[in-house]
């Protein structure tokens, strides 16, 4: 036959509420305590000495529909979440300028690359780099020049062809020559000229006027405005080429204003994506902002998150969640035992021989995996639906019409 439907109010004494739960004991489940020890120190959840209740029987087939469960105890994790994006760690980005101007003859790389430190970016044509290694072609002139003369005068010295001071004067201008010649070379590799670079320089007499500017980094090009021909100067935006290093990436979110002294640099935050569900990616605050925006109440909080497979891309959404103090424990049930009423109140249907189930309101706190928090209207060990309160409550209002 179908459900034997009962809807009363039960008028009862709180100290006779109190016997009928008494011997109630938690079996399995999230319990962590003695049930009978927590019920003895727990007041009765009541208004006056009345409780009002709507109670509901249900027949054997119907019982598949439901689990039960006694009430147990939770960790619930002292957390909070911000909706946030990503973004390349700036920190470690650098903006690729040529040491010195010149016009772009050709380009080395596209944008998304990956390059390593040193690798040809871009070449340009300098005329800084054509008067340094004009400037090295005379010195090695000069040079050996003055060891030739030097060479003479020690040979005339020797028969006594010339005075000493003549062949202290050779020696100094042979010296002056070298140091010349040395201080050449090193303005031409100032330019990124190799030492052989150079010696092909110096021996066959002709100017190489082509600069090569190398990637300072490791990383991936995210930024490129470099076009052959174009005219390029140091410190002058944009850039040429922009290079990051993606090993690590930012998180960039805004927390409530209410909430921006519990966050501190250090802090380890668990990031969530969009992209990447069921997936976790751990990191650190590594700054929290100074202001807080005027406009939203808003505090930046700017997490660096490992990446090592190069997964993360600047502008994904996502979801930070970052532990702000210690764990409460507190009695709790799964999310499906918990009925959302139309007039907003949260009710749970308790039970005491698994056949005869009651509803009632209960409060709820925090919920976390699963599982709401219950701060009111439950005890510990208490017998509760944990899977199909709504099937319950479906019962309870068609039995009503």
């Amino acid at each position: 036959m179908g459900a034997v439907l009962t809807v009363a109010v039960l008028a009862v004494s709180a100290s006779v509420y109190l016997a009928y739960h008494s011997d109630i004991s938690p079996k399995s489940g999230l319990s962590t305590g003695q049930a009978n020890a927590e019920q003895a120190r727990t007041p009765v959840q009541a208004t006056g000495d009345l409780i009002a209740e709507k109670s509901i029987t249900l027949e054997d087939a119907q019982l598949k529909s439901v689990k039960i469960a006694p009430v147990g105890q939770y960790l619930f994790a002292n957390e909070r979440e911000a909706v946030g994006s990503i973004d390349f760690n700036q920190d470690r980005s650098v903006q690729v300028y040529p040491p010195n101007q010149g016009k772009i003859i050709e380009l080395f790389a596209k944008l998304g690359d990956d390059v390593v430190k040193d690798k040809k970016l871009y070449t340009i044509n300098s005329p800084d780099l054509i008067q340094a290694e004009s400037t090295l072609i005379s010195a090695a002139g000069v040079l050996q020049l003055t060891t030739q003369v030097l060479e003479r005068a020690r040979k005339l010295y020797d028969v006594q062809g010339i005075a000493q001071k003549d062949l202290q004067q050779a020696i100094s201008d042979q010296q002056a020559a070298e140091g010349a010649l040395k201080a050449a070379r090193n303005a031409v590799s100032i330019f990124g000229k190799t030492d052989a670079e150079i010696d092909q320089i110096v021996a066959n007499r002709r100017i190489d006027p082509v600069m090569v500017v190398p990637s300072p980094i490791t990383g991936r090009i995210t930024a490129r405005n470099a076009a052959p021909g174009l005219l390029v100067q140091p410190g002058t935006p944009p850039a040429p080429y922009t290079v990051a290093d993606i090993s690590t990436m930012w998180m960039l979110a805004y927390v409530a204003e209410s909430d921006s002294p519990l966050f501190h640099v250090g802090q380890e935050v668990k990031v969530k994506l969009m992209a990447f569900p069921g997936r976790v990616f751990r990191g650190r605050i590594s700054t929290v902002g100074a202001t807080v925006d005027m406009a939203t109440h808003r505090l930046q909080v700017r997490s660096v998150i490992p990446d090592p497979k190069h997964e993360l891309r600047p502008g994904m959404l996502a979801t930070f969640t970052i532990s702000t103090g210690i764990p409460v424990s507190s009695i709790a049930i799964p999310v499906d035992g918990v009925v959302r009423d139309g007039d907003g109140t949260m009710t749970v249907w308790v039970t005491t021989d698994r056949r005869i189930f009651v509803k009632r309101t209960v409060k709820i706190g925090l919920q976390h995996d699963g599982y709401h928090q219950i701060t009111d209207g439950l005890r510990l060990g208490e017998l509760v639906v944990t899977e199909g309160a709504i099937f319950l409550s479906d019962v309870l209002e068609n039995a009503s019409r």
